[in-house]
């Protein structure tokens, strides 16, 4: 573990870096923010590091902290060339909102720590937490659509008054045909969660690259801290699943859906996620990421808010910054250009 200092406003802000879970005395600092904290979700919290999808790429945490409290966390990975602190749908960098330059401030300076020499640095962060720190030292933001939220907070009977009616009659159907919802628990749960996974994986309808092992999936499902599972039966028969992720009393996100074709029919995934919010309100979350803004998530109601990423591309020329323009160039603006520049354009498209 690394530890420096710097200074902003009022006082120094120090940042720590991890590539490990903390020793005692940080853990306890660490889980004392994150009661402190607006929605912390789970990669907010130690556990990080249990997490079997990292291993390979490096995990880190960084944490800033003044009078020997932390202020704020940012987690992420190395993968090949960049180093990533989040995606599109799912930042994984919280701070208080006391003398937010100083805390972020630190934050930037254990990030560039950790990435050192790499080429492009990615991280995520909601429009409501903005991080004009990061704009004033070249990253360049963009906002993307973000994710539905809900404010499980009204409680569960309020939550489904404002269910779109299609939704709200898609859980009723999985009711009456029979569908039941329960968590999954023991090794016979898990092993049927393993089963709708393979066959929704093999689905025809759309291609799905999901190449996760069994063993990663029950070493996930032992972390219960942080994880749940919710398996939906048709007469007994596992038919769909859901997973989601948390941090205790933080935030309630939905992580992911598989489901067999032969029984979407009967809505079972409309009535898991009806289920697993009953759940969370249940066990005092106040808000719920739902993961996405298609239209089958936003007609659970919710707003979606904004995420903005930030990125620094330090490759010649910004090459990424250069494709990802490229891509979203209108064909016939591209076609109006120059021969010489129209292969110039594609050639960096291919690489």
């Amino acid at each position: 573990m690394s530890q420096c200092t710097t200074a902003h406003h009022q006082e120094s802000a120090h940042f720590s870096v991890l590539h490990d879970f903390p020793p005692s005395e940080w853990e306890k600092r660490w889980r004392t923010f994150l009661g402190r904290a607006d929605s912390p979700s789970a990669y907010n919290t130690p556990e990080f590091f249990l997490e079997p999808f990292w291993e390979g790429k490096r995990p880190f945490a960084i944490l800033a902290s003044k009078r020997r409290e932390v202020t704020g966390v940012l987690t992420g990975i190395h993968l090949r060339d960049r180093v990533i602190s989040g995606i599109p749908f799912r930042p994984q960098l919280c701070f208080l909102a006391d003398d937010v330059a100083a805390t972020t401030g630190a934050l930037l300076e254990g990030l560039l720590t950790e990435t050192g020499s790499t080429k492009l640095i990615e991280l995520y962060s909601w429009q409501s937490a903005p991080l004009p720190t990061f704009e004033q030292n070249r990253f360049r933001k963009k906002q993307l659509e973000g994710d539905v939220v809900i404010d499980l907070s009204l409680g569960a009977e309020a939550l489904f008054k404002q269910f779109h009616d299609s939704r709200k009659n898609n859980i009723r159907t999985a009711m009456r045909k029979g569908i039941e919802i329960s968590e999954v628990k023991s090794e016979k749960d898990l092993s049927e969660f393993w089963e709708v996974f393979c066959g929704w994986r093999e689905s025809k309808r759309k291609q799905i690259q999901a190449d996760v092992a069994f063993a990663e999936i029950k070493r996930t499902h032992e972390l219960s801290a942080n994880h749940r599972r919710f398996l939906a039966r048709y007469q007994g028969r596992p038919v769909a699943a859901s997973s989601f992720r948390f941090c205790p009393k933080g935030l309630f996100e939905y992580a992911g859906n598989c489901s067999l074709d032969e029984f979407t029919r009967f809505c079972p995934n409309d009535l898991l996620l009806w289920k697993a919010m009953e759940w969370a309100c249940d066990q005092g979350f106040s808000k719920c990421s739902m993961g996405a803004a298609h239209p089958f998530l936003r007609k659970f109601g919710g707003m979606v808010e904004p995420i903005c990423r930030y990125r620094w591309d330090r490759t010649f020329l910004q090459r990424h910054e250069l494709k990802e323009n490229l891509r979203s160039f209108p064909r016939a603006v591209l076609q109006a250009l120059p021969a010489p520049l129209q292969q110039l354009a594609r050639a960096s498209l291919k690489h």
